[in-house]
């Protein structure tokens, strides 16, 4: 897992012009299409095992490792690699942070 995560973080200072600043907004509007089924509207998970972001569940782990978590899958939830771009990812993320109560 640590040379995972240390392989993403290379990755991510090594994109051309790096990582642009997450958009809260644009991560709303991804989480509202790919995550809210499961993670509910305001982070109020409505499946029984996937976190409830209004609670701060999972919230506590950086960045870089809930993009891999959202990269990867977990669980019931799917893989988004290929389907949401690096950036995309860091913008939902973003909103994600905006949840906890």
């Amino acid at each position: 897992m640590r040379l995972r995560f240390a392989a993403m973080l290379f990755a991510l200072t090594a994109l051309p012009g790096g990582v642009l600043a997450a958009d809260v907004a644009a991560g709303q509007a991804i989480y509202n299409m790919h995550c809210v089924a499961c993670h509910g509207v305001g982070g109020r998970s409505v499946m029984p095992d996937a976190p409830s972001f209004a609670r701060g569940d999972r919230l506590m782990q950086p960045d870089v490792a809930l993009m891999m978590t959202i990269k990867a899958g977990k669980n019931a939830m799917p893989s988004f690699n290929g389907i949401l771009r690096d950036q995309q990812i860091l913008d939902v993320v973003a909103y994600l942070r905006t949840l906890r109560r």
